[in-house]
């Protein structure tokens, strides 16, 4: 709760927390924790993480999350993601898309990482925006944590693929790969932790360097 805090008055635009712990015990989303966590944040609040049922989407709304993420439930059940795209309204309807390079290019995976799909990170996302997902968080699974910069090459192939947004992650370590996502890339959206709680940086550090570099944010 205490980074949901921090983030909040630091004036962060939206969170995003994904219980991954949920697929790996095959369990559904840790609600209590996602309900504490809403109390302190005033700010859109994305969920996920083990969600597989217009239920979990309506008890995690319930809950106090604006949005919910879909992540394996779009290969495993993908009637859960167009039902709640018809009944809650795509707006809230988020596609969690997580991928790993291959000899090939970008292979979209599921469970945690642990599965892959077949498919192409762009096939994959166009796929669930078909299903009618609102915005593509998308996550290189390669980059995340390293702090050595967002999979430019990933961001763009996915960015020209659908017609939603296109939330970038994994891998900002400094301003300027912010800067990289969305100019060169594509990205409507950047998304990044591991450059907030370990470095000097903070996300209005980030929204003033990526203004002078000539990028529409608000501060």
């Amino acid at each position: 709760m205490v980074a949901g805090k921090v983030y909040n008055a630091r004036g962060v635009d939206e969170l995003v927390a994904l219980d991954l712990d949920a697929p790996r015990e095959a369990r559904g989303p840790s609600v209590p924790l996602l309900r504490d966590l809403a109390d302190v944040c005033f700010m859109p609040f994305t969920a996920g993480g083990g969600v597989r049922s217009n239920d979990d989407v309506r008890t995690l709304l319930r809950s106090g999350a604006d949005k919910v993420a879909f992540n394996t439930v779009i290969v495993d059940d993908p009637d859960v993601v167009r039902t709640c795209a018809e009944e809650f309204g795509v707006q809230c309807v988020v596609a969690s898309v997580d991928a790993r390079s291959t000899e090939t290019g970008h292979e979209a995976v599921v469970d945690a990482g642990r599965r892959p799909t077949g498919r192409s990170a762009a096939e994959h996302a166009k796929d669930a925006e078909r299903l009618g997902a609102g915005e593509i968080l998308l996550t290189s699974i390669d980059q995340d944590g390293m702090m050595e910069g967002f999979d430019l090459e990933l961001i763009g192939s996915v960015a020209q693929a659908v017609d939603v947004p296109v939330i970038a992650c994994g891998g900002a370590g400094e301003p300027e790969h912010f800067v990289h996502a969305v100019g060169d890339a594509g990205a409507d959206a950047v998304s990044a932790a591991s450059i907030f709680h370990f470095t000097q940086y903070t996300p209005n550090d980030v929204k003033r360097h990526m203004k002078e570099a000539g990028i529409d944010v608000r501060i």
